[in-house]
Formats: C-alpha cells, structure tokens, sequence
C-alpha cells in the first residue's frame, strides 16, 4: 500500500505519520517512512539546494529539481518496498509539486506538471493521500517558533495559492482523503487509521 501525505507546513503531517507507522508497527505491517524531497543520499543532497536560503533558484529549476529528487526516491526505494509488500508513506508527494510550483509558484503549467509528475513519480499514483488542512493564520500560528526555510519564505500570497491548488486537487483526486487537522490528533489519526485498516483488512 502507497500512502501519501500532503498539506502546509504545520498541518501535522509529522505526527499523524508517526501515530500511523506506530500503530502499523504493533500489527507487525512492514512500513517505511520517507519524507519528500529526501529518502536517499541524492535525493537528501538535492534538498539542502532546495531549502538553502541563500540560494535564489529560477521557479523552472526549482520544480526540475523537485522532481530529480523525486524520481531517485521512487526508483531507489519506494518501488523496491511495494514490491516487497511494504506499506509506503511519504510526507509529501508530487501533489506538493502541482500545489507548491504550479499553483504557488506557476513554474510552468498545471498540464505540464501533471506530465512531469507522472515522468517523475515512475507513473506510480497512491492508493490514498490524506490531505491535512489547515488555514494559512493556523499554520502561521503553528511554525511561528520555527526557522524559516526558503520554501517557507515565499511569503502569504504564495501559501494562499497554495491552499487554493490543494483544495482543487482535493476536489479533482478520489485518492484524496480532506481531513481537518485543527481537530484533535486523536480523532484525526483514528479517521486515517479507519481508511488505512479498511484497505488493508485489518481489525480496527
């Protein structure tokens, strides 16, 4: 099973991943965690460049870059791991990118992001992707205490979009599972933990 989370900084996509993989684990499912952009040494490389804020990166360069990382994630382990029966979960997946550079960013078009997804993502979709959502002041609230890193300088119109090209996906995907994540975690995690055992056969 392939699992993707998705949502603005400070929408606990951290925790419910970790309440998730936890409760996985006391079943004895395999499960391995990878966050995005990240999960292999390129991949992790890729994301210093990424996230440094000193560096001013063109919007073209930046969803290629993206997407490199990507495409070596998912050729070096998340294929590897379904096919040996593993459940998947990624913080974070190409709908980050349709969200973040074509909505935010408008790098270049949603069409064309759409075929540079699947180019990227080695034409695998997932079987559920949650999508944590909270308002931008929510979020501004919650990562207030946090270094800002240049993605999350990108200032409050940019996040508006970006919210914006989320809820439209949510509205397009079937895969996508829109929870409100000012909800308490536990009531969030047992809505995630009601699909994800209904997909799996397993007693809740």
């Amino acid at each position: 099973m392939f699992i993707t989370f998705e949502g603005i900084d400070g929408s606990g996509k951290s925790t419910q991943i970790r309440l998730l993989k936890n409760r996985l684990n006391k079943l004895n499912q395999p499960v391995e965690v990878y966050r995005e952009p990240g999960g292999t040494y390129l991949s992790e490389e890729i994301r210093e460049i990424l996230l440094n804020s000193t560096h001013d990166i063109d919007p073209v360069t930046e969803v290629l870059l993206f997407s490199s990382a990507r495409s070596q994630l998912v050729a070096e382990r998340v294929i590897p791991k379904l096919e040996q029966g593993v459940v998947v979960i990624l913080d974070r997946f190409y709908d980050s990118t349709t969200a973040y550079q074509g909505y935010g960013r408008k790098s270049l078009s949603i069409e064309q992001i759409r075929i540079l997804n699947k180019i990227a993502g080695h034409g695998i979709v997932p079987d559920i992707t949650f999508y944590l959502r909270i308002d931008l002041d929510e979020s501004k609230k919650r990562t207030e205490k946090f270094e800002k890193d240049r993605m999350e300088q990108s200032g409050d119109e940019f996040y508006e979009k970006v919210i914006q090209g989320f809820d439209e996906l949510a509205r397009q995907e079937k895969r996508f599972i829109t929870l409100d994540s000012t909800n308490p975690r536990e009531k969030v995690h047992e809505e995630i933990w009601d699909h994800v055992s209904d997909y799996l056969g397993l007693n809740h």
